[in-house]
């Protein structure tokens, strides 16, 4: 009897620290994606070939036409399914010259919004949820952050 094999998804992704606020993707409200409708990180599948800070910064090109001139790596997060590579990209431009690519809207995220676990949309006019590995992820860099 032969075993199906188990694929595990890589990505790369990005904490944007603007501040004392993160920049977060609202995902696209479709079905067949992960967390449809949910604010989340900017990022991707990592394609054959690449390594993860390449993906995370060919995504933040595509997706925002952000060209992040820092990304440190932050740490790798592994559950049954995924494999989430996550950088840090400080955010080094006005809001206003990021063009959005792909997503619903993006936003900036405070520690209450956080904290909450959503975030109101103007484009979408509603409040959306954060998604809750994000949101896990998030609240450990700000208290790495804040151990420092």
């Amino acid at each position: 009897m032969t075993q199906a094999k188990s694929t595990i998804t890589e990505v790369s992704i990005a904490i944007i620290p603007a501040g004392d606020k993160f920049l977060m993707q609202l995902r696209d409200d479709i079905p067949g994606i992960y967390y449809p409708g949910h604010w989340g990180f900017f990022g991707g599948h990592i394609d054959p070939g690449e390594t993860p800070p390449v993906t995370v910064k060919r995504e933040l090109i595509e997706e925002i036409a952000f060209d992040a001139p820092q990304i440190d790596f932050y740490r790798s997060y592994v559950d049954f399914e995924v494999v989430r590579h996550v950088f840090i990209a400080p955010l080094t431009v006005p809001l206003e010259s990021l063009v959005l690519g792909e997503g619903w809207d993006f936003g900036l995220l405070n520690l209450e919004d956080i904290l909450r676990g959503d975030r109101y949309s103007e484009k979408a006019q509603q409040i959306r949820p954060l998604g809750k590995p994000h949101q896990g992820i998030l609240l450990d860099f700000i208290h790495d952050r804040n151990s420092i």
